[in-house]
């Protein structure tokens, strides 16, 4: 045990600070962009959960949630470049993941209209997220970059929701609704 005390101490001293994100003068503005939504489980349960619900309500909903989100999420990124605040960004973008998620378990069938509203807020607070961390990155490459992740992700979502739904009906998509809303109830208590 000694030992062991004896290689970590100066191992955890020497250490440098975690990063949640790609450095963009390392990596570039478009990596340092694309990894902002895929290394956030917020960001990637909400997304990939606008696919399943997108895919669960078919028809003009498949293409249009997604855009919608993108959309608002675009507008956000803008908003926060311009030192347009935005109240809660952080509790909301949590409550997107738990109100997606049970959108879904309860297979909730909105009105097209109510349905992209809602993604649309969503994708707005997430927008203002990524304006918010965009450090030293180039704001084109870096838009590019999350919303080539976001569109990654809501077409997972969307796959995944296409195959549960073929597979074994609404039961098995409303699962995944249920697993997105206990996901985001985890990460509402772990922070």
């Amino acid at each position: 045990m000694r030992r062991l005390a004896l290689t970590l101490v100066p191992a955890l001293l020497a250490a440098g600070p975690a990063l949640a994100h790609l450095d963009p003068g390392e990596h570039g503005s478009f990596a340092a962009g694309f990894s902002h939504p895929v290394f956030g489980a917020d960001h990637i349960m909400a997304m990939v959960a606008v696919g399943l619900w997108a895919a669960s309500l078919g028809g003009r909903a498949f293409w249009a949630l997604p855009a919608g989100f993108v959309g608002a999420m675009a507008g956000g990124f803008v908003m926060s470049l311009g030192g347009v605040p935005l109240p809660l960004v952080e509790p909301m973008i949590l409550a997107s993941v738990l109100l997606l998620g049970l959108l879904i378990a309860l297979a909730a069938r909105l009105p097209l209209p109510a349905a992209v509203t809602i993604v649309a807020a969503m994708g707005l607070f997430h927008g203002h997220a990524h304006g918010a961390e965009i450090g030293s990155a180039g704001a084109l490459a870096y838009v590019a970059g999350f919303v080539v992740a976001t569109g990654v992700l809501h077409a997972l979502g969307a796959a995944a929701g296409w195959a549960l739904g073929r597979s074994g009906g609404a039961l098995l998509s409303r699962g995944a609704g249920l697993a997105v809303a206990i996901g985001g109830s985890a990460l509402v208590m772990g922070g």
